[in-house]
Order: structure tokens, then C-alpha cells, then sequence
């Protein structure tokens, strides 16, 4: 989608807002002891406070309004019996429908007592994802962005992901422009559109190269390869002519 009006940004930023409030409000609400289907449920209930829709539920039937992963679980983890526990690093992906416009946004989070390791790597997740935003603005390549983010995750000790890829959104969940690299990728000769709503969302690990589903397709849940603990934090921006216009910033 590429943004023309101002009251198409409007309805962009009150979805991604609902979306950005949705993660705060499980982050606040989670503790050890606590399944990932009784913390979706405290996302479904804010989503429908807010006359907003699951998005992986209204467009692909997923199991749950929001995607919880847990430890060696990279993506699109499906809420269910599992028990946070102390120490866990949870990521929290929600993406949501209202008036016609969608929103995408995701973070990471550590249980208490949280690992050294872990803590680091949470806090270089924002860090990638910061230098990622830098990137974006009118006119820039897309390239700019994996070149960026793979800079910063090899001076500091760090993987990507490189099957798990940024996307445009806007009027769908996913639309063009596809499979954004967040990594470097020499191949990438794409520029930037004035207005153009994409998202930007490295995985930064500990390790881990791929996701992949560990039962030949028959869940949703992505696992990391090789196992590693893996971050991932997301915004959906505008790109605008002085820099990026960040759409899923929390109350």
C-alpha cells in the first residue's frame, strides 16, 4: 500500500497503535505459571475492546488472535498448553484488522530471573531493528536495510534469520513489496516509494540461520536452525521523505 491521504494514515496509525498497545498489555499481564492460550486470550480481549480483528485468524484461519513464541520457537508460535517459565524469552507478534487497514508489530520479551545472554541479546534485538529504521526513506534502497541490520549483527557476535522476511502491509497482511531481506542481500534493487507502508523486523540470534517447522507442515510454529535463541522486534513504518513514519508505537 502506498499512502496518499491523510486519513489513510490516520486509520494506519490508530491500527498500529492498537497493535503496539496489544503487546504491552500481554507483556504486563505475563508470569511463570501462565499458559500462552490464557496470555492470548488477554490479547483477544484488547483487540475486541478496540472493534479490531486477529489478523492471522481473519486471513488464514490461524489458532489463536496472536502468536506467541517461546525459547527455540522463532515465529508464528500457536498460543496453547505451554507454561511460561522463569527465564523464558517470549516474543509477542501482533498483527490486527480495523476499517480496512492492518497493522504489524512484534517484540520480544525475558522472564525474570533473565539470563545475561538473554538480556544482551534483547537488548542488540531493538538495537538491529533501530538500525534497520535508519535506513528507510523515499528514494533508498530496500537493500539498505538487510546491508545495515547484517552489519551490525556481525560486529557484534550475532546471526539472521534469512528465511524470515519484512513485507509490505497496509490493505492486507501481507502485500507488496514481498520478502524484504533483512539481511544482506546483493540481489536486492528495489527503491523505496514516498508513502510505501512496509515493515521492518530482523531476527537477531544466538546462532540460528533458518526457521523451520519441525512436523513437514503440519504446524504453524517455526523453529530455529540450529536450535538458538532468537529475537525478533517489528514495526510497520511509512517511508517518508526525511526518514521513516513508525505506525505502531504504544500509547
Amino acid at each position: 500500500m502506498v499512502v496518499t491521504t491523510q486519513e489513510e494514515l490516520e486509520k494506519l496509525r490508530e491500527i498500529g497503535r492498537i497493535c503496539a498497545n496489544t503487546i504491552q498489555v500481554m507483556a504486563r499481564a505475563m508470569e511463570p505459571g501462565m499458559t500462552t492460550r490464557e496470555l492470548d486470550l488477554v490479547g483477544r480481549q484488547y483487540l475486541e475492546a478496540h472493534d479490531a480483528l486477529s489478523a492471522p485468524e481473519f486471513c488464514y484461519e490461524f489458532p489463536g488472535a496472536t502468536c506467541i513464541s517461546v525459547n527455540e520457537e522463532v515465529a508464528h508460535g500457536v498460543p496453547g498448553d505451554r507454561v511460561i517459565a522463569p527465564g523464558d524469552l517470549v516474543n509477542i507478534d501482533v498483527s490486527a484488522l480495523k476499517d480496512g487497514y492492518f497493522g504489524d508489530t512484534g517484540a520480544s520479551f525475558g522472564v525474570a530471573p533473565v539470563a545475561q545472554k538473554t538480556a544482551r541479546l534483547l537488548r542488540d534485538g531493538k538495537r538491529a531493528l533501530s538500525t534497520g529504521l535508519t535506513q528507510v526513506r523515499s528514494g533508498a534502497g530496500y537493500g539498505a536495510i538487510g546491508d545495515a541490520v547484517g552489519k551490525f549483527a556481525r560486529k557484534n557476535g550475532y546471526t539472521l534469520i534469512r528465511n524470515l522476511a519484512s513485507h509490505g502491509v497496509g490493505q492486507s497482511l501481507h502485500e507488496d513489496p514481498t520478502e524484504i531481506a533483512t539481511w544482506p542481500d546483493r540481489h536486492e534493487k528495489r527503491v523505496m516509494k514516498e508513502g510505501q507502508v512496509f515493515t521492518v523486523e530482523p531476527f537477531l540470534s544466538l546462532g540460528a540461520t533458518f526457521a523451520e517447522d519441525d512436523d513437514e507442515g503440519s504446524s504453524w510454529t517455526l523453529h530455529s536452525v540450529p536450535r538458538a535463541l532468537t529475537v525478533q522486534f517489528e514495526h510497520t513504518v511509512v517511508a517518508g521523505r526525511n526518514g521513516p513514519i513508525i505506525l505502531t508505537f504504544p500509547d
